[in-house]
């Protein structure tokens, strides 16, 4: 207390102090739980993903190959069509000369004929496949299944490069028709069950 002219009264400063202590204390907010961190709660998931199931990865391939097939054969059926007349000409000019004649199926023609089916498997293989895996890490097949492919150090998708090296190790093989031993290889590879194309691009099939 100050003693001023009105005497005994409380300086300006106490005043606008009591003034303020005066009033009701607000409650304070509720508690509320911590937010998880979303980025944070992505790594844990990731991190807990486990190689998919080997039904999964049949029904999922089975469903790519038929899409693969299909559109490939758009080009194919025709081109082979053509092939076989173009064979079954040669035949026929054989035996009317009469002679003995070695008709070679693989030709100039039906070589090109043959590129243009492999081109067009390469092109649709990199549209359906490659880019898919590399963007969102799974085809269609994968996401009817609930399969994603992962890079093994990062659990991301794999980039470009590797998803195409994923593709090709698998395409060229099954073209040669040793494809399902490397498919099959995943039976006996730990941990994370792997077939050869993911071994070449250093993924896995979480599921």
């Amino acid at each position: 207390m100050s003693s001023g002219a009105g005497g005994g009264q409380s300086s300006w400063a106490q005043q606008v102090h009591q003034l303020a202590g005066s009033g009701e204390q607000q409650p304070g907010a509720p508690w509320r739980p911590p937010v998880e961190d979303v980025f944070q709660a992505a790594a844990r998931r990731q991190a807990a993903a486990r190689p998919a199931g080997l039904g999964k990865r049949l029904a999922a391939r089975l469903v790519d190959s038929v899409v693969l097939g299909g559109v490939t054969a758009v080009a194919a059926v025709p081109l082979g069509t053509k092939a076989i007349d173009h064979v079954n000409g040669k035949i026929d000019e054989a035996k009317l000369s009469g002679r003995t004649v070695t008709v070679w199926l693989l030709d100039g023609t039906t070589g090109t004929y043959l590129a243009v089916v492999l081109a067009v498997l390469l092109l649709v293989g990199v549209v359906y496949e490659v880019l898919p895996t590399a963007k969102w890490g799974r085809t269609l097949g994968k996401k009817l299944c609930g399969l994603e492919v992962r890079d093994i150090e990062g659990q991301e998708p794999p980039s470009f490069g590797p998803a195409l090296r994923r593709w090709l190790v698998w395409g060229v093989p099954g073209l040669l028709g040793i494809g399902l031993v490397g498919m099959a290889w995943c039976l006996f590879d730990r941990p994370w069950r792997q077939c050869w194309h993911d071994k070449a691009a250093h993924t896995f099939v979480a599921g």
